[in-house]
């Protein structure tokens, strides 16, 4: 995934495209985290040594529905993050992550 959208040589947006990047993983870490306790929690009452069917599809449901939410609570949060920056006269941080 590259975020490159300016001129290489350049170390100020080299800096940002690396902070773009870096933010991009940690939203998606943090994103598995919560979908892996979130979901385990809801779907597996009791571990064992094998999922069940029903503890499948649970989990693919739940996990599929968190990710949706997660998406469009980031194009909101980054739509507000990028008009606020708008009305200030400068560029957001958030420019380009595409999450």
């Amino acid at each position: 995934m590259s975020f490159n959208t300016s001129n290489a040589s350049d170390p100020k947006s080299q800096i940002m495209d690396q902070i773009r990047q870096e933010a991009a993983v940690n939203n998606a870490r943090a994103l598995i985290s919560k979908v892996n306790g979130h979901c385990f929690e809801k779907c597996i009452p009791s571990p064992g040594t094998s999922l069940s069917g029903r503890e499948e599809r649970c989990l693919s449901a739940c996990m599929e529905k968190y990710i949706a939410t997660w998406n469009v609570v980031s194009r909101t949060y980054i739509a507000q993050v990028q008009k606020s920056a708008g009305q200030a006269g400068g560029a957001g941080v958030m420019d380009g992550l595409g999450v």
